[in-house]
């Protein structure tokens, strides 16, 4: 006769009892990943908008999503952003800004043509990929660029050398790949990919081009690998992982899918609490939840009042780093408001 304990129940009262009710009796808990959210470059161009929304007045328009979550853009937009697809339509005379994810020369010349005043936002962590897109082209290097089409990262970042760079979308693409000169080839990386997949296309690189040569420095930046490391450690425990993002969102994808690779049962990406399902609670006990580095915390205690709600009161912050990069503003907002304090304080 089995006489042991479900879920905290003991026998006989779990007789008949469904998942439901037993995980209802069941210590149930949230595994709160740090670091989480917000990274340097997205926190830096956040900011930017709001200093040149109060340096200057309404509008200022913003080339493309400053950061890709639809929370921020929202609330920027209600601040006076407008964020525009293309420089053309932006008013002659107007600022623009150009966004965390940075964007090709062309981008400037339009700006340029347009006489715009422009406030470049790119995160440094990109520019840093994109001079040495221009230093290995000048070197003239074929240039191996592992991201995913249509990003903008990616689209930026070819341009700065599109006689140079390849792109190439994942391990399955590399069969398709050819250079000038396998002895003068390099591979760079988008910012906000999956570590794993990104080092299984570079292995399958160097199988078909055994001299490439790697970037001086890690291409993926610190915030995506932190976030993924983290990630990977909720799945060790957690039966159900939310990833707090939007869909655009490169890095917040991307965690998802570490997270299932990881070991997960589950693992679903959402904007808000109210996208949760309750039926993924169904049987868990235990949820992991993180963000996506373009996600403020608000949303992160949002889901956590949601799962609060519904009986996940014990949060257990899990923490597998420390973050204390910061950036300095973009130049043009640096001078300016160095100008603005200089004038308020008569000197």
């Amino acid at each position: 006769m089995i006489t042991e304990a479900v879920c905290g129940v003991p026998w006989p009262a779990w007789r008949g009892l469904t998942m439901v009710d037993m995980t209802a009796t069941a210590a149930r808990r949230v595994l709160l990943a740090a670091p989480r959210g917000y990274c340097a470059g997205v926190d830096r161009a956040v900011i930017a908008v709001e200093k040149a929304l109060e340096q200057y007045g309404a509008p200022i328009y913003v080339r493309h999503e400053i950061v890709h979550n639809k929370y921020v853009v929202q609330t920027l937009e209600k601040k006076g952003a407008i964020f525009v697809d293309v420089t053309a339509e932006v008013p002659e005379g107007s600022i623009v800004m150009f966004s965390a994810h940075g964007v090709a020369p062309t981008v400037h010349e339009e700006a340029a043509e347009r006489k715009l005043a422009t406030i470049d936002a790119t995160c440094p962590l990109v520019t840093k990929v994109h001079k040495e897109a221009v230093r290995f082209a000048k070197e003239d290097y074929d240039i191996l660029l592992i991201g995913h089409e249509g990003h903008e990262e990616v689209i930026g970042t070819s341009g700065e050398a599109p006689d140079h760079i390849t792109l190439v979308d994942g391990p399955e693409d590399v069969a398709n790949v050819s250079v000038r000169d396998e002895s003068k080839v390099v591979w760079l990386s988008q910012t906000t990919l999956s570590v794993d997949e990104t080092m299984e296309t570079v292995d399958a690189l160097k199988q078909k081009f055994p001299n490439l040569l790697s970037p001086p420095s890690d291409d993926i930046c610190y915030a995506t690998q932190n976030r993924q490391i983290a990630v990977k450690k909720l799945a060790e425990d957690a039966q159900l992982v939310i990833v707090v993002g939007s869909k655009n969102s490169s890095n917040s994808i991307r965690m998802v899918e570490v997270a299932l690779d990881a070991g997960a049962p589950a693992a679903h990406l959402v904007d808000f609490a109210d996208e949760i399902d309750e039926a993924w609670l169904e049987g868990v006990t235990t949820v992991g939840l993180t963000s996506g580095a373009s996600v403020p915390d608000v949303l992160v205690d949002g889901v956590l009042e949601w799962l609060a709600e519904r009986g996940y009161g014990d949060v257990e912050t899990v923490k597998t780093a420390d973050e204390s990069i910061t950036f300095s503003l973009p130049k043009e907002l640096r001078r300016d408001l160095r100008a603005e304090a200089a004038r308020l304080s008569g000197k």
